[in-house]
């Protein structure tokens, strides 16, 4: 190689030298001019949101009772929402799920949601996930949902879930996937008649009722009757009187013989009906002494007679063995997972 080609190899190695240090150069005036209007930050302003503390984290829309208090109304917003507590059981109901395509308002799902309410004698229970990750047993008009529930109960007193109860709630599940545009997604319904079967056995051989009447002798006012209930302590329940427990949950009922309502119904009575039912009441260690004790009072004020569900008279110490039957009983309601007043049992023995 000729010492003039040798030169033009250095000159060019010295120009490109020279492109590339101007090129650094530039970059750095560049960058110095960036971090003057930019300072550096800790978290990166798109990449470091999710590693955020609270203050930091990114706030999603929502409505505020007051504008006063801006920065306030945007913590609340931000701030995460308690899940509700009541769940689908899989003990006593077979749940369809679905997966709707986007978030989906409440107030326009309650509307669509209105019809669910049961299958034939079955009740449905829905439930929904927020768009914010909620667990909901109530919706809200003003939440948002990604995903339904649907429960159906497998069995009550009406007997176990038909197929054709099955098939009603799974063609309204599958009519509101379409509205919707979801997926839906639920069991065989053989297995799931299946599940009822069983679960219907289970409570038939579980379920008991013990009663007592009171014989009036003349029809009385209904008031009277009442005045006289509520002064030893019945509590009103449902069209019916309730000796409640320390929870509020009535350990027997008092009614009319009739079945007519207290209120409303016929204006005289004749015959009162005192029932403890087991599987609903809460466990005592003598259910049916207490019920009779307060027969007995409840009789004495009104001057009638209470006898046993065959009409017999009921004498001193007769409850004892029917005590120690059913303290059985709430044992073996337990051990099948329907323990007494529960609210899978309340759900299957209505």
């Amino acid at each position: 190689m000729s010492d003039l080609q040798i030169g033009l190899v250095v000159l060019g190695v010295l120009i490109i030298a020279l492109v590339l240090g101007f090129n650094w150069w530039q970059d750095r005036r560049a960058r110095e001019r960036m971090q003057a209007h930019f300072p550096a930050s800790e978290h990166d302003p798109l990449l470091g949101a999710g590693e955020a503390g609270p203050a930091e984290g990114r706030r999603e829309p929502g409505m505020a009772a007051s504008r006063h208090d801006a920065a306030g109304d945007d913590a609340a917003a931000a701030a995460p929402e308690a899940h509700d507590t009541e769940e689908t059981d899989d003990g006593s109901e077979v749940v369809i799920d679905l997966a709707l395509a986007g978030s989906v308002r409440g107030a326009d799902l309650i509307p669509m949601l209105q019809g669910l309410r049961s299958a034939g004698r079955k009740p449905i229970r829905v439930f929904a996930e927020s768009d914010r990750g909620r667990h909901a047993a109530r919706l809200r008009s003003d939440e948002s949902y990604v995903s339904l529930q649907l429960a159906v109960l497998l069995a009550n007193r009406s007997g176990p879930l038909t197929a054709i109860e099955w098939s009603q709630v799974w063609g309204r599940a599958q009519d509101l996937a379409e509205r919707l545009e979801a997926t839906v997604e639920g069991p065989d319904q053989q297995a799931v008649l299946d599940r009822a079967a069983r679960l219907d056995d289970t409570c038939a051989a579980l379920d008991t009722q013990v009663g007592l009447t009171v014989l009036l002798g003349a029809a009385q006012p209904v008031d009277t009757v009442l005045r006289a209930a509520r002064d030893i302590g019945f509590a009103d329940l449902d069209g019916r009187l309730g000796w409640l427990s320390d929870e509020g949950i009535a350990r027997f009922t008092l009614s009319r013989g009739d079945g007519q309502p207290f209120e409303g119904g016929p204006g005289t009575v004749e015959r009162l009906s005192l029932l403890l039912d087991v599987p609903c009441s809460p466990p005592d260690d003598q259910p049916f002494g207490r019920m009779v004790k307060v027969g007995r009072e409840l009789a004495a004020r009104l001057r009638a007679d209470l006898v046993d569900d065959q009409g017999r008279p009921l004498h001193d110490g007769a409850h004892a063995g029917i005590d120690e039957r059913l303290q059985v009983l709430y044992t073996q309601l337990e051990q099948a997972g329907l323990r007494a007043a529960s609210p899978r049992a309340q759900r299957v023995f209505s």
